[in-house]
C-alpha cells in the first residue's frame, strides 16, 4: 500500500492556507464551484456511492499518525496508532486501538524520533450494534452504553467522518458538508474536500480530505483536522490510512458469526457502566450486573 509522502501532505495543508478561517456557522468556507467542477463533483461522487454501497462487509486495519506541532517536531507525528475496523451494513460497526505509542524525543545518535507507550493509554475503542452505540474507556474501565432512538436504527453509521469509510450517500453528505474537489499531488488519486455545516461536527473537527483511488474508488486515506486547526497557529491534524481492506468476504449465511466475533456482550464485572439515549447527558457512573458470558475488551477477538 502506497503511504502519502510528506510532499503530499505538504501540499494538501497548503491547500488550506487560504481558507482556515473561513468555516463560520452558515457560511461556504471556499468560492462557489464553477459548473464544470460541480458536474465534476458530481461525477465523482456518484461513483464513490455506487462503489461503496455495493458493500455489505469490510474488514481492515488502520494506521493513525497525529500531528501536533506543539507536542513533537514539525513532519514528526506526536501519536501512531495502529488497529481496526469492521462494519455490517446498514448500521453495525467496531473502530478499537490496538497500538497506541507516542513521541519520546530523538535518538541522539541517528536524529531518528522515538515513540513509546504510555501507561493507561489505549486509544478508542468502540461498537455500534445496531440498537446501541458502546464505548470503552480502558483507561477508566469505564463503558457508556447509548441507546438508539427508533428512528435512527437500521440506518448508515453516519457520524463524524465514517461515510468516508463506510457507506457514502452522496446526498446526505452534501447536506451536512460543503465539498469540493481539490487538486491531487499524486497521479490516480482523487482528493476531496468535506467541511462540516452542522455546529455538532464542526465540534469534532474543522475539514476532512478523502484521498481516493481513482480506478476503484475506494479510499486510501483520510486526513482530519482539528475543529481549532490553522497551519501556523494551530496545526493539528490526524492522518489515517486503510490496508488489508476486506469487502464482502462474507456470505449472507455467515454474517451472524462474523458480528459475533467483534460485537462483546458486555464489559467485565468491575467496569462502571453509564447508560443514556442518544443525545442525552449520560447518568452518573456506577456498578452494574452483566453477563457471565463478558469478555475483557482487550481480548476481544477481532
Amino acid at each position: 500500500m502506497m503511504r502519502l509522502t510528506l510532499v503530499t501532505l505538504v501540499v494538501l495543508l497548503g491547500s488550506l492556507t487560504g481558507t482556515a478561517q473561513q468555516n463560520q456557522a452558515g457560511q461556504q468556507p471556499f468560492p462557489k464551484l464553477s459548473e464544470a467542477a460541480q458536474a465534476q463533483l458530481q461525477q465523482v461522487l456518484q461513483k464513490w456511492e455506487k462503489q461503496s454501497q455495493s458493500m455489505k462487509t469490510l474488514e481492515c486495519r488502520f494506521m493513525r499518525w497525529h500531528y501536533d506541532n506543539f507536542a513533537a517536531p514539525a513532519n514528526v507525528p506526536a501519536s501512531k496508532a495502529e488497529g481496526i475496523i469492521k462494519y455490517a451494513a446498514p448500521d453495525k460497526g467496531l473502530f478499537r486501538a490496538e497500538q497506541l505509542v507516542f513521541y519520546a524525543g530523538a535518538d541522539p545518535q541517528s536524529k531518528n524520533p522515538i515513540f513509546k507507550p504510555q501507561p493507561n493509554q489505549f486509544g478508542e475503542y468502540w461498537v455500534c450494534n445496531g440498537t446501541e452505540l458502546i464505548e470503552f474507556d480502558r483507561s477508566k474501565q469505564e463503558c457508556t452504553i447509548q441507546q438508539l432512538p427508533e428512528n435512527m436504527r437500521g440506518k448508515n453509521i453516519v457520524n463524524g467522518p465514517l461515510p468516508f469509510v463506510f457507506n457514502l450517500d452522496a446526498k446526505q453528505i452534501q447536506q451536512k458538508y460543503w465539498v469540493r474537489q481539490v487538486a491531487s499531488p499524486n497521479p490516480g488519486i482523487i482528493v476531496v474536500e468535506a467541511w462540516p455545516k452542522v455546529q455538532e461536527l464542526r465540534a469534532q473537527y474543522k475539514l476532512v480530505q478523502i484521498a481516493l483511488e481513482e480506478a476503484t474508488y475506494q479510499p486510501h486515506a483520510l486526513l482530519m483536522y482539528a475543529p481549532n486547526f490553522h497551519p501556523k497557529n494551530a496545526p493539528k491534524w490526524d492522518h489515517y490510512e486503510f490496508r488489508e481492506i476486506k469487502r464482502n468476504a462474507v456470505t449472507a449465511g455467515f454474517q451472524q458469526k462474523f458480528l459475533g466475533n467483534f460485537i462483546p456482550n458486555a464489559p467485565p464485572k468491575s467496569w462502571k457502566i453509564i447508560r443514556a439515549q442518544l443525545g442525552q447527558q449520560p447518568a452518573p457512573p456506577q456498578q452494574q450486573p452483566v453477563p457471565q458470558q463478558a469478555q475483557n475488551p482487550n481480548r476481544v477477538k477481532g
